[in-house]
Order: structure tokens, then sequence, then C-alpha cells
């Protein structure tokens, strides 16, 4: 079925995703305010521990992403039959993803004094780093569910149980660090089990509205076809689209995650300009992915029809309404960016690196967009093998090269290593275009 309007359809499943999206970033600020309150030792520990955590986090979501193109081509195809096996074949292959990794995380726990860190934060990393470990399996039955919703056009339910769980986490970490209300004071461990359960509480919340009547006819269908069985074929299939999703995000992450060891060498000030200006691009990316989210979903239901024309014309679209997102929030970003600043730091000194890096983040917001946009119409269209090179080109061999060229050959210091940035960014989205045009060509 054609939607009357793509910008009203793009809108209305954008923006729960972007909500959702948001909230995350916000309870990740919440979790490290409550946690730096409480001491600094903790603080130490819990990064640590977090920034180990972050690139299975995104291989995870990367591998529970293939959900998205399969049972979207089969929901715009009417195939309920499949959408419900699909989904049964997604939990298993996400369950058993985050499980397999704990199991390793589980090996890495007892070598962890062999990583370098002062001994003086084991006692605290240990316990945190167990609690996560056990989270996992939650978490991705709950990835699984989430983008089955999305898929079938029904962003907003992941939205309000995201949005709850965010809240239910701050109560349990103000709770459970500070020892409140009778219960005792726990710490960085609090903030641990107050997360446990926070992950705990998306699959369940998710699985208990699955089992009602909205989600019946997609989740139960009433049709003689309908078979309960799982199929290797379609959990080789996930596992297909979803590996090289993956490797993608995690390629993608490792560009900023290792330019912070250039920010390292530079100096403690240029380290802590680099974290306070990528916790606000966060803001720009996520509502710029939420729209590449929308495109995802509408390109998957159109290629379930053989919808060449409507694919175009969503891509198209969704395309000119990311522009639009991320010159709105670039200008209120420059505009508000003094007060946006001090809500991370009272240093002069780090403002002043900050205000250095600002130029760069302007220039690569169109490469950021471009590469958000593609990446997810290329998910709609499962075409997603040739990603994993695009990416390790733009990332590991454009971006971090010229990153210390410019920082350290050239010497322009803290912003040339985000001077890297709007290279590989659009590098990627160029790569992700041609891509893209590829496939529609091929498919004629």
């Amino acid at each position: 079925m054609v939607p009357k309007s793509l910008t009203r359809s793009i809108i209305a499943l954008g923006v729960p995703l972007i909500v959702g999206q948001l909230g995350v970033v916000l309870q990740t600020f919440a979790d490290t305010m409550m946690v730096g309150q409480y001491g600094t030792m903790e603080l130490s520990a819990a990064g640590f521990v977090n920034n180990m955590f972050n690139m299975v986090i995104f291989f995870m979501l990367g591998i529970s992403y293939s959900t998205v193109p399969i049972v979207g081509a089969l929901f715009g195809l009417r195939n309920y039959a499949g959408t419900a096996r699909t989904l049964q074949e997604s939990l298993l292959v996400n369950v058993c993803c985050g499980g397999i990794l704990s199991l390793l995380l589980l090996l890495l726990y007892f070598h962890l004094d062999c990583l370098g860190q002062p001994e003086e934060l084991l006692p605290l990393i240990r316990p945190y780093f167990l609690v996560q470990v056990v989270s996992l399996p939650f978490l991705g039955a709950f990835n699984s569910m989430k983008q089955f919703s999305d898929a079938i056009g029904r962003t907003r339910t992941p939205m309000w149980i995201l949005l709850a769980s965010n809240v239910l986490n701050v109560v349990l970490n103000y709770l459970l660090i500070y020892g409140k209300c009778g219960l005792p004071e726990m710490g960085l461990l609090g903030a641990g089990i107050a997360t446990f359960i926070a992950r705990l509480f998306l699959p369940v919340s998710m699985l208990i509205i699955l089992s009602g009547p909205t989600y019946k006819p997609y989740v139960r269908p009433e049709t003689t076809s309908y078979s309960r069985g799982l199929t290797r074929l379609g959990m080789v299939h996930l596992l297909g689209v979803g590996f090289p999703i993956a490797i993608q995000l995690c390629l993608e992450a490792s560009a900023f995650n290792l330019t912070a060891l250039f920010m390292g060498w530079l100096g403690a000030i240029p380290l802590a300009a680099h974290q306070v200006m990528g916790t606000i691009s966060t803001l720009c990316f996520q509502v710029i992915y939420g729209v590449g989210g929308a495109a995802s979903i509408l390109v998957s239901q159109y290629r379930g029809q053989n919808d060449r024309m409507m694919i175009r014309r969503t891509v198209k679209t969704a395309y000119i309404i990311g522009l639009c997102c991320a010159g709105c929030m670039t200008l209120l970003i420059v505009l508000a960016f003094r007060p946006l600043a001090s809500l991370f730091t009272t240093s002069g000194e780090v403002v002043a690196v900050l205000q250095t890096m600002l130029p760069c983040f302007v220039v690569y917001q169109f490469g950021d967009c471009t590469q958000i946009l593609f990446a997810n119409v290329l998910r709609g269209l499962e075409a997603v093998k040739r990603m994993m090179i695009h990416a390790f080109v733009a990332y590991i061999i454009v971006s971090i090269p010229l990153s210390y060229i410019f920082a350290f050959l050239l010497g322009w210091g803290s912003a040339g290593v985000w001077w890297g940035f709007p290279f590989g960014l659009s590098t990627a989205g160029l790569l992700f275009w041609i891509e893209y045009r590829r496939n529609i060509s091929a498919n004629k």
C-alpha cells in the first residue's frame, strides 16, 4: 500500500526511533553523572568496563538489524506466517549471540589483571563486569523483538518501553548506588545491578506486549500454512545479513574509539574535549539515524512488494529530511555551543579546544548524513556484504590515518584529529551511495 505522504510516513516512523535512542543517550549521561558523584575511582572503573562493552553492544545491535529487512519484506507481502517464523528465528539467533559473547567475556574476566589496569580498580571492575556480562542475553532478546516491532511499522512500542527502562534505571541507580530507602549502599555494583534489572525489564515488557491482541496477526497468524518450527535456513539468512552489518558498525565505532588514543597522546585537556564533543555530536547522529531507520523500514517493505519506484521515492524523501534535520541540529548546536559545552565542563581550556573542533563538526554533517541514510537503505535492501569493505576503506584506511597525519605530522593538534572525520564519513557516504545505485540498477 502506497502511503498518502512519504514525508509523514518517515516522520511517523522516525520520531519514536529518535526519542528512543535519545533516551538511551540520556540514560548514559545519568549513569555517568551518578557514578561520578559517588567517587572518582568508581567513575574510572565504570568507564573502563563500559568502553570494553561498547563494541560488544554494537556487534549485537548489528546482528539484530537483520530482522528489519527480512521481516519488513515479508510484512510488505502480507506474509504474516513468515513474520511469525522469522521472529522466533531472530529471538534464538540474538539470544544465542548474547550467550556466546557472555561466555567469551567470562574467559576475559579471569584475566582482567593482565589488561594493565591499576590494582586498586580491580575490586571495583570485577563485580561490575560480571553483572554486565549476565545481562547480554536479555539485551539480545530485546534487540530482536524491537527490530521486529520496528519492521512492521510499530516503532512507538519499543520507544515507550525504552523510556520506561531508562526511568527505572535512574531510580534504581539512586537507590542502590547511594543506599536509599533502607537499601544497602553498593556504589558501582549498585549501578551494575540497576543496569541488569533495567535490561531484564526490556524483553519481559516487550514479550508481554507481543503476546497481546495488537500483535497477534503478525506473531500468531490464523492460517493453515503457519508453522511454529524454526528453520536452519532462516537463521543462516539472519546471520548472513546481520554479520556484515555488525562488522560495519564496529568499524565505524572503532574510528571514534581509536582517535581517543590520539587525544590521550596530546594530553588530558584534548582528551576531555574529545569526549565532550563526541557526546554533543551524538545528539545530531541519533536524530539523523532515526530518519535512516524509518527509511530502512519502508525500503524493506517496498522491496517485498518489488516496488522500485517507491524505493527511489522513499530514499530521495528521507535524504532530504535527513539533510534538513542535520542542518537544523547543526545550527542549533553552533548557536548554543557555549551554554551546551558548559553543561559538561567548567574548564576554559577544554572549551577553547572544543571551539577548534567545532568547524570539523559542522563540515562532516553532510558526509555523516549521507553515510547514515544510505547505510540504512542498503540494510533495507539486504545489500550488506560489500558494506564491510566500504566501511573498512572509509574508516580504517581513510579516517584514522588522516587524523594521525593532520594531528601529528602537520601539527594541527586536537583539531587535526577531528579533521579526519569529514574525509572518512564522506568516503563512507559516497561508497554507500554508489552501492545503492549499483543495486537499484541491477534489479531493473
